[in-house]
This record gives structure tokens, sequence and C-alpha cells, in this order.
């Protein structure tokens, strides 16, 4: 049943928010703050919203695809972000990529990520890519979205089923930051219930 997005809980994110500009702009503003060690701590944003649902679960798996092309992409097997139908039966999606993780964005005593720093959720990654595409694949259809320096430039495309679930965020980071110079294995003890394989592409 499709109901009022003003009647949705909020738990992650604002239901009613689809695009807070001025936080993007925020964090666009402050990369050295946002994403220290660069590269890598995006990459860890991503990686901590499969390891939650591992943790739920008791288990997870995802793939982290390193690119040629400098992008990086983080594949894992969930559910999938939660999407529904508002009361004109349009979908909607919870808008993680682009308004702020009310966890952890403006906590001081916010969990930390394998690598030290605080955990600020994933609009932090969209607001410092080049581009974001956020592919996602749900039991009630699945959908795929381009983001730009975090603010959406395309609306939910739909995609074929087929029969899997899971999220793919594949995304360029900004040219101001630092590229990856870490081997991510290292900090797959960080999360013991997610299983995390590297696929390097780059080369040599």
């Amino acid at each position: 049943m499709s109901t009022s997005r003003s009647s949705w809980r909020n738990t992650t994110h604002d239901w009613a928010t689809d695009v807070d500009l001025g936080h993007l702009a925020d964090i666009r503003g402050n990369p050295a703050e946002f994403a220290p060690g660069g590269v890598r701590h995006l990459i860890l944003e991503v990686l901590a919203y499969p390891a939650d649902e591992a943790a739920s679960t008791g288990a997870g798996r995802c793939t982290v695809t390193l690119h040629p092309d400098g992008s990086v992409s983080v594949a894992d097997e969930g559910r999938g972000t939660d999407t529904r139908l508002d009361e004109q039966r349009r979908p909607v999606k919870k808008p993680v990529m682009a308004s702020k993780d009310l966890r952890f964005f403006d906590d001081p005593g916010a969990e930390t990520l394998p690598d030290g720093h605080p955990r600020r959720g994933m609009s932090v990654v969209a607001a410092l890519s080049e581009w974001l595409i956020h592919t996602n694949r749900r039991l009630n259809g699945s959908w795929t979205q381009r983001y730009e320096h975090g603010v959406p430039v395309t609306g939910l495309e739909p995609i074929a089923s087929d029969g899997a679930t899971g999220t793919t965020v594949h995304f360029l980071p900004g040219v101001h930051l630092p590229p990856l110079a870490d081997d991510l294995r290292r900090f797959a003890d960080g999360w013991p219930g997610l299983v995390m394989t590297v696929d390097d592409r780059r080369g040599g």
C-alpha cells in the first residue's frame, strides 16, 4: 500500500529530503575533513553499509573493484536500498546519497571506520565524486540512478530483474583526493561478518 511520505519513519535518513544541496556543498568544500586519506576513506564509507547488514543478519559478501579509469565499484548481496511508493504511487528511494545520515553526520561520538576516522555516511562519497552510479536490486523492483558531485542527474531508471538482490555503488573520486595507496584487505578485520573480495583491474 502506498502512503504519504510525511508518515514514514526516519531511521537513517530524512525521507522528506530528496537532495540537501547545502549539505553536499559543505562536504565538497572540505574534502580533507570529510575524506581523510582520500579514496581509501570513501571506499570504507561505502563498505560500512553492507557491513551493517552483515552484522544484523550474521554474514554478508561484497566485491570491491578497482577499475583502470580510476573509478571504484562496491557490489554487495544484501537486500538493496529501501524503495517505497508514495501516495501517488511514485517510487521513492531512501535518500542515502544526497542527504545526511542522521545517525552519524553531526554526532561527535559517531563510530569510527577501520581507518580510524569518523563515519559520516554515503553522501560524503557522492559529494566528493565526479560521478556516482547507484544500482539497486530489490525483490519489489530494480533501478539505477546517476549522480554528479552528489546531485542526481537522472531519475530512477528501471532495469530488468535477474532474481538477485543487492546494491552496487560505482563512483569516480574527485581529482582533489589522494588515490588509493593501501591494500584494502587489511581493513577487512574491522568488519568480521563481512567477506570482502578485491578485484584490482588497474594493471601495472
